[in-house]
Parts: structure tokens; C-alpha cells; sequence
């Protein structure tokens, strides 16, 4: 069958045509005439770079096969009518609604940047705060269920006993006995009244004279060291609190829009 001259240049623009289109570095691939954007496979890069995965040749070809795929079930899809069903629909919507909150939080974002000022004045805070906690105690512990228990272990240690060797050996407390009863420093604050009270008031090196009695059973104490509460520098907080301030802001944000808004 021969082809009509009007037939043949009809055909020979569509395939420039669609040769220009799959040549366009701009995009990543056509399907059945449909393109792929080069866009498309920045953005998952971008994405999956993010979550800690390298950039490589390897890498891009995975994402252009997986987008090449969806392309053609998407199509499918299509074709059968299933983007127009109710359900579909809906999940397209709740889809779209996700991009543009994103977006529009990140356009945010970037139009209202965390003032240094900010992020310093929220650090002499932090640091405030801190100082008033006052000092870290270093100390060690046995936890014994019963009194008689603790006191043959104090009777020990007089004696000369190691207290590592003892928590060790006797401690309920498994976590600090692994370590000889090392409970690294701490803020007295952090433990319960009975045993805060007796760890302040032993001198370094010193051990309770008596059991120390609290819900979790008795304790033998040894203070091991005493420092002031260490404070982070501003430059290893500033990324937290700028984090932090971004947070408050958008938080801000949201309660403005809910304020302005008619919602019934």
C-alpha cells in the first residue's frame, strides 16, 4: 500500500516531533508520548540523598526505571477510568492538599528565617536554666532488697571490700551494676528525695553509714565526684533551638489562619 505525500509528512513531523521531545534534556524519558521530566528525578534524588543514600549513576537509573514504571500504570490506570472514582479521587485530593501545606510551610520558611538574635536570646535562657540546677553528682550504687542484705554489704566494705566488685555481684540494679554501680553524673533532681537527699550530703569518696531506704529497695551510696552542671556551647545548641523557634513560629502561623478563617 502506498502512502499518501500528505500521509507521510504527517507521519514524518509526528516522529520529529516526538524525537525532539525524547532528546529534550529537559526530561528523563517519554512514555508512549508522554514526558517524564528531568524535574521528577531531581526531586526524588534530592529526597532520597536526604534520608542519607549517595548520589550515583546507579542511583539515578533506579529512580528513572521506578518513574518510567509508574508513568505506564498510571496510564493504565487511567485508561480504566480510575482516577475518576470516588475513592481515587479523594486520595488525590488529601495528595494535593499534602504538597501545598508543605509548600506553602516551606515558602514560609524561607521567607521568615530565625533572627541570630533569637537563637541567642532563647541560648541565655537555656543557659539560665541550667546554672540553676547547680552541681552534677558522680555516684554509685548498691539496690538490695532487703536491710540485712545492705547492711552485711556496708559490714563489707569496712572490711575493705571493693564496691565495683560488690554492686557487681549483689546489685539489683542491673544497668549500673554492669558497671560497678556506676550511675554516671547526675542531677540530684533526677533522683527520688531519700536518695538525693543522702548522695548531697556525703563528702567525695565517702559511703552512707546506714542503708538508704526508697521504694525501690535500700541502697548503699558512694559519691565518687562533684561538678557544676555542664552547659552545651551556643554553636552546638543553635541548630536545636533554631529547630525550636522555626517550630514556635509555625505553630503561630497556624493559630493566625484558624483565627482568621469561618469555619462551621
Amino acid at each position: 500500500m502506498k502512502l499518501t505525500s500528505r500521509l507521510l509528512a504527517a507521519l514524518l513531523a509526528g516522529a520529529i516531533a516526538t524525537a525532539a521531545v525524547a532528546a529534550d534534556p529537559a526530561n528523563v524519558a517519554v512514555v508512549n508520548g508522554v514526558a517524564i521530566p528531568q524535574a521528577k528525578l531531581d526531586a526524588q534524588l534530592k529526597a532520597m540523598v536526604a534520608r542519607g543514600q549517595k548520589d550515583s549513576p546507579e542511583l539515578r537509573n533506579a529512580i528513572k526505571d521506578s518513574l518510567i514504571t509508574g508513568a505506564l500504570v498510571e496510564q493504565e490506570a487511567v485508561k480504566k477510568g480510575l482516577d475518576k472514582t470516588p475513592d481515587v479521587q479523594a486520595e488525590l485530593e488529601v495528595a494535593r492538599q499534602s504538597v501545598l501545606f508543605r509548600a506553602y510551610v516551606q515558602d514560609y520558611i524561607k521567607g521568615h528565617p530565625v533572627a541570630d538574635a533569637d537563637v541567642k536570646a532563647e541560648y541565655d535562657k537555656f543557659k539560665a536554666a541550667q546554672s540553676q540546677q547547680g552541681k552534677e553528682y558522680r555516684a554509685r550504687h548498691i539496690l538490695v532488697k532487703d536491710e540485712k542484705t545492705a547492711k552485711d554489704l556496708l559490714s563489707q566494705l569496712k572490711k575493705g571490700a571493693k564496691f565495683d566488685q560488690l554492686a557487681t555481684k549483689y546489685s539489683e540494679d542491673k544497668g549500673s551494676a554492669a558497671k560497678g554501680g556506676d550511675l554516671d553524673y547526675s542531677n540530684p533532681g533526677n533522683y527520688v528525695k531519700p536518695f538525693a537527699d543522702a548522695l548531697t550530703k556525703l563528702q567525695k569518696g565517702q559511703i552512707t553509714a546506714e542503708p538508704v531506704k526508697t521504694e525501690y529497695g535500700y541502697h548503699i551510696i558512694k559519691l565518687e565526684d562533684v561538678r557544676e552542671s555542664p552547659v552545651p556551647s551556643l554553636d552546638e545548641m543553635k541548630p536545636q533551638i533554631a529547630q525550636f523557634l522555626q517550630q514556635k513560629q509555625l505553630e503561630s502561623l497556624m493559630r493566625d489562619l484558624r483565627g482568621k478563617a469561618k469555619v462551621e
